[in-house]
């Protein structure tokens, strides 16, 4: 189990080099493939009549516990996550663009993109709990803290592909003003999936005169999930690259709008867009996939010696401890499970403040609970982008408010069809940041 947690720790140092993926591109007066990611009506607004996208990445980790200063300082990463009073979040978030094609063509536009994503997560995990787990002892021998959470503490990770296939036409327009829809039905191909879920759980963690740390008076519903490469193996980086692509086995789709009051000149005063994306889910099946539903029940005198998990390196470890200790009733098994992706309402407005400067508002709504076994996360974000656009170049400051992470400030630019930036890096260099993030890519336009 300290294998499992410590990599979300490492995982945090990893990604120098890169939720509110392609913060400030998306948005870009230079409409491409990228920006359809975030609304698909902004298809019609393509800026090239064909435009091929080549690559783009994204990578994203945001916590509420460990700040950049922690890691230039050389704090112990594993101990501090798990300090504090209130539950932790940690949150690693992968996009990768593969290839991609978009036309626009008498009001149409039409597009075909092909997507990676990755995702690990530890969601609401009591502070308590995640320290006897990962380092097996408390404060003092014969210290004890009493947990008591009513909502499910997970560690989660996924990742997977999927193909679009988009169309935007524009709906109304006149000398004042258009309005455009578009949608993207995506094809699902469901990669690696581990889940380890505690709901309602309740008990005591001491630490006995021989300086075990054990757990006692407990109770709890547990679900352990897993595809076959994590079975035994939960803290090996390839194992969550290694399949991002599966079997085609889930839909999903985007739906979203735009309408914009145009400029007396070219271009727009303000523009304003709406989008769902999301919608829908994905089957992991296979024989090696498992999902499992326990029941947690240490009663009276009885105690599970937490140290057995210290050195677990994946879930069929955790899951062969607890099965051995006798604490634990099967109540449901299943090898073919469904995941719902992260739905999300995406708002944003980009108003031209005076010619060649923009101010953009952004807001990310996810529109299910995280705390649900079957859920892909998703995260609440308000970003406030200002941008100065010079036709081949631009540049924009995002600053992001963040449900995890708090408020960050980074930078961005594009020079033609090359982009660079990220959502963090000016905290990240002048405070206690607690996000890192980079993303980068490059597109080309014709006619």
């Amino acid at each position: 189990m300290k294998k499992i947690l410590v990599l979300f720790c490492l995982l945090f140092i990893l990604p120098v080099f890169a939720q509110d993926h392609f913060s400030g591109i998306t948005t870009s007066k230079r409409v491409g493939i990228i920006n359809i990611g975030m609304n698909p009506s902004e298809l019609a607004n393509l800026s090239s009549k064909f435009e091929v996208q080549a690559l783009a990445a994204s990578i994203n980790v945001s916590n509420n516990k460990v700040g950049f200063s922690d890691i230039m300082n050389g704090e112990n990463l594993e101990n501090k996550v798990f300090k504090g009073d209130g539950p932790v979040n940690f949150n690693v978030d992968a996009e990768f663009y593969g290839p991609g094609v978009a036309v626009k063509l008498l009001g149409w536009g039409f597009a075909v993109s092909s997507k990676g994503h990755v995702k690990a997560n530890i969601i609401d995990v009591d502070p308590n709990l995640g320290d006897a787990f990962s380092n097996s002892v408390l404060n003092s021998i014969g210290s004890s803290s009493i947990i008591s959470n009513n909502y499910n503490q997970r560690v989660n990770t996924t990742s997977w592909g999927e193909i679009g296939f988009s169309v935007a036409h524009q709906l109304f327009e006149n000398k004042n003003s258009s309005l455009n829809g578009g949608l993207t039905l995506k094809l699902l191909f469901p990669g690696s999936y581990a889940n380890i879920g505690a709901g309602n759980f309740n008990g005591t963690v001491s630490t006995s005169i021989l300086g075990n740390a054990e757990l006692t008076n407990a109770n709890a519903n547990l679900n352990i999930s897993y595809t076959g490469n994590f079975a035994n193996s939960f803290a090996n980086t390839g194992d969550y690259t290694r399949s991002v692509f599966g079997n085609l086995n889930g839909m999903a789709a985007d739906i979203g709008f735009d309408y914009q009051l145009k400029s007396s000149g070219s271009g727009y005063k303000l523009k304003i867009g709406a989008a769902l994306k999301n919608m829908g889910s994905m089957t992991f099946k296979s024989n090696d996939n498992y999902s499992k539903d326990y029941k947690l029940e240490i009663q009276n005198s009885e105690s599970l010696n937490l140290n057995q998990f210290e050195n677990a390196g994946g879930i069929k470890d955790i899951e062969n401890i607890l099965l051995e200790s006798g604490y634990v009733t099967l109540i449901n098994n299943k090898n073919d499970f469904k995941v719902k992706l992260p739905t999300v309402l995406n708002l944003y407005a980009d108003f031209k403040v005076i010619p060649k400067v923009n101010l953009t508002l952004f807001l990310q709504q996810k529109m299910n609970k995280d705390s649900e076994n079957s859920q892909i996360t998703s995260q609440n974000i308000f970003s406030i982008s200002p941008r100065v656009s010079l036709g081949f170049f631009e540049a924009y400051l995002p600053v992001s408010f963040n449900e995890v992470s708090g408020t960050t400030a980074g930078a961005g630019f594009r020079l033609s069809g090359f982009f660079l930036g990220s959502n963090s890096i000016l905290t990240a260099i002048t405070s206690n940041s607690k996000q890192a993030d980079l993303y980068m890519g490059y597109r080309i336009g014709f006619l």
